[in-house]
């Protein structure tokens, strides 16, 4: 199940986003840079405000519904985030959209669900009509770049993503505005992403490319 997120989901998706980037990137970290990064991208305060922003939108992914009615978010296992596109590339545009982060638990990846959340996420980045759109992607995350370069994106630039004092190559990937997407997110299963957007697009996502607060990767 799937549902978008909202102000009050801001504690349990802060405790769900440390889990996914811990997961997927903790090891290539020191713990002070990892805990500074998390701090700064995942405090609740931080994604209460982004939930507040009419201009961003996030999805929760459950591992089973959550009783008629209810709020409950014991079941999180995923998400993915869009907003307006912030990546240091010199063709984003004003207009353009971003896959900011995308996460699914290593436990619960394959399956769709990360195309599911992508899908997600790209119908409503285009719900006014085509636009270009923007992911950034771990240089290293293979999986996730054969996700997005199935749905139509194409690496076009790199930048630095900063965690603490570590610096990782980011590839940042464009799809450009068009009638209809190259494949359908329910085309096939297609291989799961590791974050976000979409890695905080990596997933994602992003540490904005450095043009806002932290946390871009999808």
């Amino acid at each position: 199940m799937i549902r978008p997120a909202t102000p009050a989901d801001a504690a349990a998706l802060s405790t769900l986003a440390r889990e996914c980037f811990t997961q997927a990137f903790a090891h290539l970290y020191e713990p002070a840079d990892l805990a500074a990064f998390l701090d700064e991208a995942y405090a609740p305060a931080v994604l209460r405000g982004e939930l507040e922003d009419p201009e961003r939108a996030t999805w929760l992914l459950f591992k089973d519904a959550p009783e008629e009615g209810g709020t409950a978010t014991a079941n999180l296992i995923g998400y993915v985030s869009a907003r307006p596109a912030h990546l240091p590339h010199p063709e984003v545009a004003p207009g353009d959209g971003e896959v900011q982060r995308l996460y699914v638990l290593d436990e619960y990846q394959g399956g769709g669900r990360g195309t599911l959340l992508l899908g997600t996420a790209l119908a409503w980045l285009e719900r006014h009509g085509p636009r270009p759109l923007w992911i950034g992607v771990w240089s290293e995350n293979l999986g996730a770049q054969r996700l997005y370069e199935r749905h139509g994106f194409t690496v076009v630039g790199e930048y630095s993503f900063m965690v603490g004092n570590h610096a990782d190559k980011e590839f940042i990937a464009r799809r450009d505005a068009r009638s209809g997407p190259a494949r359908d997110a329910r085309s096939g299963p297609a291989r799961d992403a590791r974050s976000g957007p979409a890695r905080d697009a990596r997933s994602g996502p992003a540490r904005d490319a450095r043009s806002g607060p932290a946390g871009n990767r999808a």
